[in-house]
């Protein structure tokens, strides 16, 4: 099992829970992945740290489940997870850290350890290597003569050893847990972002003023920058570019004459509409001011500017100096040169930039809108979950959208739409916002059947986490159509097949068309990085060329016929252009796409 708790209003505190030495069970993975996925979710955690109860981290795999059937998440999965988390994790370590245990730390973002705890892979002992990431990650961190010889020895180390070998970032004398949790308070400020940036920016070449009001957490973030040069420097065999740094507390001093600001401070819209008001007023008058916001209106905040045409999003991903996507936000009046500068310095960064325009969701998310929804009517009007799941997966999905909406929480869905106005408490209606609306997740959250982590949503889980049919879900879905005067029909897998990724497909147009995206290369790339497309599908847009678009203008014509109040089933302009020049392949759209208006 794992605990999860709130701490410090921001940080989401995980313990595993599997005495004595909370060996990595199914039911402690299980654990691991639904709080992850819980803390991820919640809009008022900005990092996670992961710890294990009665002072001890984790001993590795329980090797009682060496001789059956694997049951529950696999390890290595769960881990990559961990990795990809836009959010800062921090393995808090007490006691020991061995084999599945300290890989699990590696997939954290930073580890922190109490000065007595030991560290190891001891697999070798078993005769085995390690096998959830521990012989790619370690050499990154140690170097390969280093980590050869811990793998190879299985010996543990002290928690000083691996502080030299930059297996650890930070010791402590006291509380591990207290120190981590202390750490990614202060790295969610000049810290996983601005500590990350200001680490890319060195590492370029660029000189940097790093910027942190407060004495304590700027002598922190310093500690901090330095160790991190220093470390990277050490594997890469380079000096540490540590003279191109300068800190310093006052603002206004800082950012006279730069000629780009980049900031970090929390998400919080008032917060960075404050920031940019000084910005303006301090700043050179041509000097680039850049917001590091994962989903905040740029347009909002180039208002509190008094040059909105030099504003644009640069929005990094933490760990930033480890991640290597950047999304670069253009706003209604960034201007060209604003927008390829921020790309620019992204690429002297070592960054994958890709320029996206600033509307609701963007682009993946979008896209994704729709996607959900059509899975939604289907329930409607007769499929279930199974049938929708089995029909995404078979096309190269890890996971259908019933069963991830199980694994990320229905109830985080539920207060995305609350928040947009459409859930209402107490009401099923199928209109809102005088458009076609499934209130069907809706009703579950109001039955308390929150997904995995209660045991019954569109599924029910037993002890293995695995999604089983329920029938309670199948009489709930017969009494919803009853009582609207909905007859259930037969649905075939190849229209689930059409409605879920025709209507995304046709979102991708509409994007195209309104310039948020340059080209089919870019959504292809965000969707197959970011949203799980399955890679030898080439992306959705690639997809729909493969498909042939006529095929897909019909058969969006054909089902906007049957559901004319679903005004996405329209197809999109630009789909109808690009059919009526021949349909020419997806490296040829440009020429189409380039008549129509673009933000860019």
């Amino acid at each position: 099992m794992a605990q999860y708790l709130r701490v410090s209003g921001i940080v989401g505190l995980i313990t595993l829970q599997n005495p004595p030495v909370n060996a990595l069970s199914a039911a402690v993975r299980q654990g691991i992945v639904d709080t992850v996925k819980r803390a991820l979710g919640d809009p008022e955690v900005k990092c996670v740290v992961i710890c294990g109860q009665n002072g001890v981290f984790c001993g590795g795999a329980d090797i009682r489940e060496f001789g059956s059937p694997m049951t529950g998440p696999p390890l290595v999965p769960m881990i990559h997870a961990i990795e990809a988390a836009n959010k800062p994790v921090v393995a808090a370590i007490e006691g020991i850290a061995l084999g599945g245990g300290l890989e699990l730390a590696l997939g954290c973002h930073y580890r922190v350890a109490h000065s007595k705890a030991k560290v190891g892979l001891p697999e070798v002992t078993l005769g085995l290597l390690p096998a959830a990431g521990g012989t790619q990650r370690l050499p990154r961190l140690t170097g390969l003569p280093a980590a050869l010889e811990l793998i190879t020895t299985g010996r543990h180390i002290t928690a000083a050893e691996a502080l030299e070998l930059s297996i650890v970032d930070r010791l402590t004398d006291h509380s591990a847990v207290d120190a981590a949790v202390k750490f990614a308070v202060s790295v969610a400020g000049l810290g996983t972002m601005g500590r990350g940036i200001t680490v890319s920016l060195a590492q370029a070449g660029l000189s940097v003023v790093a910027v942190e009001v407060q004495e304590k957490p700027l002598k922190e973030a310093k500690q901090a920058i330095t160790g991190m040069l220093r470390r990277g420097a050490k594997r890469r065999g380079v000096a540490p570019a540590l003279d191109l740094i300068t800190y310093s507390q006052n603002l206004r001093a800082a950012v006279a004459d730069v000629d780009l600001v980049i900031e970090a401070v929390f998400e919080d819209v008032d917060l960075k509409k404050q920031l940019f008001q000084q910005l303006s007023a301090v700043c050179k008058p041509d000097a680039f001011l850049c917001t590091n916001t994962s989903a905040l209106d740029i347009d909002l905040l180039a208002l509190q500017s008094r040059h909105p045409e030099l504003v644009v999003g640069m929005h990094f991903f933490a760990p930033a100096h480890v991640m290597k996507l950047l999304e670069v936000v253009y706003g209604s009046r960034s201007s060209p040169e604003a927008v390829a500068t921020a790309m620019n310095l992204g690429k002297k960064m070592g960054k994958v930039g890709v320029a996206v325009g600033n509307c609701r969701g963007f682009v993946g998310n979008r896209m994704l809108k729709p996607y959900l929804e059509q899975g939604l009517f289907l329930l409607e009007e007769g499929a279930t979950p199974k049938l929708v799941d089995e029909v995404l997966e078979e096309f190269g999905f890890a996971m259908g959208l019933f069963r991830m909406s199980d694994l990320s929480g229905i109830d985080v869905g539920w207060r995305v739409r609350k928040g947009e106005g459409l859930a209402q408490p107490g009401t099923a209606s199928r209109v809102r916002q005088g458009r076609r609306y499934s209130p069907l997740g809706d009703l579950l959250y109001e039955q308390g059947r929150f997904g995995q982590k209660t045991g019954r949503g569109w599924y029910q889980y037993d002890n293995s986490r695995e999604a089983r049919p329920d029938p309670w879900l199948h009489r709930f879905l017969e009494e919803y159509r009853a009582r609207r005067g909905l007859v259930a029909r037969r649905i075939d897998r190849q229209e689930v097949l059409e409605r879920c990724l025709y209507t995304l497909i046709n979102e991708g147009f509409r994007i195209l068309e309104e310039g948020i995206a340059a080209g089919p290369e870019d959504i292809d790339v965000i969707y197959v990085f970011g949203y799980g497309w399955p890679k030898h599908r080439g992306g959705p847009m690639f997809y729909a060329g493969m498909v042939g678009l006529t095929k897909i203008l019909g058969r969006l014509e054909h089902y906007q016929k049957a559901h004319p109040d679903v005004l996405y089933l329209q197809p999109c302009g630009l789909l109808r252009r690009l059919v009526a020049s021949g349909s020419p392949p997806v490296h040829k759209w440009r020429e189409i796409i380039k008549k129509t208006h673009s933000h860019l």
